[in-house]
């Protein structure tokens, strides 16, 4: 699937030249390495990209307004991988991937959002409603000949799917590099133990290479705040890559709101849309942002705020 790129927290810092770790055996180079470790200062050095691309997991650096954290996520077939076991939660019903927003829409875990859809859209979308009529009748049956398609082809084929450091539907994060690599080198259960090459890969992760790539980093704490603000203020980057990881997480670990709220034809998926057009840049800009604008900022704000409080939910902070 495509992952466009993200800004990271501390991506303006300037990045080591050096392609290799510290080779100084002594204690004092160890300790001024793990100094560094612990301070946030480790490079996503050419080395460390080689390590992640050759296991082919993916460290993963995300802030929630329970703090920031890191984890791991892999994408791996779906006939490869046992899904995570959240059977000791609470959850309602799990709905298919092919799940639309529409079928679901009398759902309580989206009352509240409907309710602001309903206030809004009455407001915001009547003025273009009648121009663009006949454009929208048009798309809606291109989109529904491509959905089919796209069920059909899932049928008949395997699917990638994303597969996190997670366990009995909890989602593990942890507050410090040095935290998650010792967690990954001890016996405890979790769903990555499944992957090929495992027992490998946790002889050889050491706290260094726990470095996100700017398109695995994530600041969901700031989602809500951006879209307080006024339609032009709105950050595509963020809301795109946000939602990325949202429906990863949302399928992977089993959260009927979340996928609900991001499933196709919803208004969270419709923003995405749009502001990924907006983010495209050429001719197109200026009917993106004018869709994205038909989306209201309580409508938007509100459905981001479901989405994050219902993954906050399910996560599991470590030292």
């Amino acid at each position: 699937m495509a992952r466009p790129p993200a800004r990271r927290p501390g991506a303006d810092k300037p990045k080591s030249d050096s392609s290799d770790f510290p080779v100084d055996e002594s204690e004092s180079a160890s300790e001024s390495i793990d100094a560094e470790v612990d301070e946030g200062e480790a490079r996503r050095t050419k080395q460390v990209e080689a390590f992640w691309e050759r296991v082919n997991i993916d460290p993963i650096e995300i802030a929630l307004p329970g703090g920031v954290g890191y984890t791991l996520r892999a994408y791996r077939m779906d006939s490869d991988v046992t899904p995570s076991d959240y059977s000791g939660r609470e959850d309602l019903e799990f709905p298919d991937r092919a799940t639309t927003y529409a079928s679901d829409l009398d759902d309580e875990d989206l009352d509240d959002l409907d309710e602001a859809e309903s206030d809004e859209e009455d407001l915001e979308l009547k003025e273009d409603a009648e121009a663009l009529a006949e454009d929208d009748d048009a798309d809606d049956e291109d989109e529904d000949d491509a959905d089919d398609d796209a069920l059909a082809a899932a049928e008949a084929a395997d699917e990638e799917v994303p597969l996190f450091l997670s366990n009995v539907g909890q989602l593990l994060v942890f507050r410090s590099r040095r935290g998650l690599v010792a967690f990954l080198q001890s016996d405890a259960e979790h769903d990555l133990t499944q992957l090929d090459g495992w027992s490998e890969f946790v002889s050889d992760v050491r706290p260094e290479h726990i470095v996100a790539a700017d398109e695995d980093s994530y600041e969901l704490d700031l989602v809500v705040k951006n879209l307080r603000g006024s339609h032009d203020e709105w950050d595509p980057q963020l809301i795109v890559q946000s939602g990325q990881l949202a429906r990863d997480l949302g399928h992977a670990l089993r959260i009927k709101p979340v996928v609900l709220a991001l499933a196709p034809g919803s208004p969270l998926d419709d923003l995405d849309e749009a502001l990924r057009g907006v983010a495209a840049g050429g001719v197109g800009t200026f009917f993106a942002r004018r869709k994205a604008k038909k989306i209201g900022t309580e409508t938007a704000s509100l459905g981001w705020r479901t989405v994050i409080g219902k993954i906050s939910a399910v996560v599991d902070w470590r030292d």
